[in-house]
C-alpha cells in the first residue's frame, strides 16, 4: 500500500509542471480538406482530367496561444499540406512564433505568408482562390511568384519577419521583412528564385488598407510595394542587374449581397515575378514537375516589365454564390524573351452546405497572345466540394 502511495504522489510530482505549463495556452487543431475534378485543355494537346487538390488548398495544423499578462500574448503555428489525389503527405507551409498585443499589434518569426497573398487583396479578393478557377498563376491575372511575395498557392516566404498592425479608424499596415546572407537555405537551388535563399539580400513588403461600412455598404482600398533584391547567383546565371519591384493598389465594395473587387500590379525587373509556384502553375505536385497542364500565364520575363489586372463581381443567393471575374497580364518584350499577353474570364458557382462545408464548380477560358508557342490557349472545368475544419 506504501510502495503505491509513494508511486502516485511520485506521478503526481512529475505532472504537476505539465499542468502549468498548460494553464493560460490554448491549443487549437485546424484544417482543411479538398478534392476537385478538374479538366484543363490547352488548344493542340488531349484533355488532361484530374482528381484531387493541385492547388494546395487541402492543410492541417496547430496553432498556439498563450497568455502572458498585460496583454502581451505568445503565439505558434505549424501548418502541412496534402494532396488528396495523391500519397505524397507533410508539405511545409506556414512555420512561425510571434508575440501580440492588441496595442501595438503582431510580430512574427520563421516562415510566413506575405502581405500581398493574405492582406491586402491577393487571395483575400479572390473567391476561386485555391481552386483551379484561381486568378494566379494557371489564372493569369494575379502574380503567383514562387519566391512567396505574391499571391501564389503554397507561397510563403523563408526566413523572415513580419508585422501586422491592429486596425485603428478603420486603418491597418502590414510589413515583412527576408533578412539577407541567408545561404543556408535552399542550398540546391541553382537558380535561387525562393526569397530566403542564398544572399537574400534584406528583400520587404509593405501594404496598407483601409475599410469602413457606410449606411449598409462596406468599403475599402489597399496598395503596397514589394521589393526582391537580385543575389550573386542571379546575376551570374540570368545576368540580372536591377532589382525587382512590385506596386499593387485595389478596392472592394459590397452592399448587402452584391460584391465588386478588384486590382492592378505593376511590375518592374521581374525576379519572382518571373516564376510560379507549382501549384499555382497546376504542376505535378507529386514530383514537383509540371505536368501537360501547367502554365504560369502570370509569370513575367526575367528583367522584364510588366502589368496585371482583374476584376470580380460576386451575388450571394442564399447559400449560393454565383461569380464573375477576369482580367488581363502583359508581360514585356526584353533581349531573350517575346511579349506575352494573356486574357481570362471565370464563371462559377460555391454553394454552402454548412458553415464549414461547401461544393464548388465553374468554366474558365484563358486566352494568349504571344509568339512562344509553349503559351496556348485554354479552356478549364471544375467541379469540387471542400470540408474545414
Amino acid at each position: 500500500m506504501k510502495k503505491k502511495l509513494i508511486s502516485l504522489a511520485v506521478a503526481g510530482a512529475l505532472a504537476t509542471p505539465v499542468v502549468a505549463s498548460a494553464q493560460g495556452t490554448n491549443v487549437t487543431m485546424f484544417g482543411s480538406v479538398q478534392a476537385e475534378y478538374a479538366t484543363v485543355n490547352k488548344d493542340g494537346q488531349s484533355s488532361q482530367a484530374h482528381i484531387g487538390d493541385d492547388t494546395g488548398r487541402s492543410k492541417f495544423g496547430a496553432q498556439i496561444t498563450e497568455e502572458l499578462g498585460g496583454g502581451l500574448k505568445a503565439k505558434a503555428r505549424v501548418e502541412y499540406g496534402f494532396a488528396t489525389g495523391a500519397d505524397s503527405i507533410g508539405i511545409a507551409r506556414e512555420r512561425w512564433a510571434a508575440l501580440s498585443n492588441d496595442q501595438w499589434g503582431e510580430i512574427k518569426f520563421g516562415r510566413v505568408q506575405s502581405p500581398f497573398k493574405d492582406f491586402a487583396g491577393g487571395m483575400t479578393i479572390d473567391p476561386f482562390a485555391y481552386t483551379t478557377l484561381q486568378s494566379s498563376g494557371s489564372g493569369g491575372i494575379m502574380t503567383a511568384s514562387a519566391n512567396g511575395y505574391g499571391a501564389g498557392a503554397n507561397g510563403f516566404v523563408n526566413s523572415a519577419i513580419r508585422y501586422d498592425s491592429p486596425r485603428v479608424e478603420g486603418f491597418s499596415m502590414a510589413a515583412l521583412l527576408m533578412p539577407g546572407d541567408s545561404n543556408r537555405l535552399d542550398p540546391a537551388n541553382s537558380n535561387n528564385r525562393n526569397a530566403g535563399g542564398e544572399d537574400g539580400e534584406w528583400d520587404f513588403q509593405v501594404a496598407g488598407k483601409y475599410d469602413a461600412k457606410i449606411q449598409d455598404h462596406n468599403v475599402g482600398v489597399f496598395g503596397g510595394y514589394s521589393r526582391d533584391n537580385i543575389s550573386t547567383r542571379q546575376r551570374t546565371n540570368f545576368g540580372l542587374n536591377n532589382n525587382e519591384h512590385v506596386w499593387r493598389g485595389g478596392a472592394f465594395w459590397s452592399f448587402q449581397n452584391f460584391r465588386l473587387a478588384g486590382q492592378y500590379e505593376r511590375v518592374s525587373n521581374a525576379v519572382g515575378a518571373a516564376t510560379c509556384t507549382n501549384n499555382a502553375m497546376l504542376g505535378n505536385p507529386d514530383t514537383g514537375n509540371p505536368d501537360s497542364r501547367s502554365q504560369c500565364n502570370s509569370a513575367m520575363n526575367f528583367g522584364g516589365n510588366g502589368h496585371l489586372w482583374m476584376a470580380s463581381a460576386q451575388y450571394d443567393w442564399g447559400n449560393t454564390s454565383i461569380i464573375a471575374q477576369g482580367g488581363m497580364s502583359q508581360a514585356n518584350a526584353t533581349a531573350t524573351a517575346v511579349k506575352r499577353e494573356f486574357s481570362q474570364f471565370t464563371v462559377g458557382l460555391i454553394h454552402n452546405l454548412s458553415k464549414r462545408s461547401s461544393l464548388f464548380g465553374g468554366y474558365q477560358r484563358g486566352m494568349v497572345d504571344s509568339t512562344n508557342t509553349n503559351f496556348r490557349d485554354s479552356n478549364t472545368y471544375t467541379v469540387g466540394m471542400r470540408h474545414n475544419f
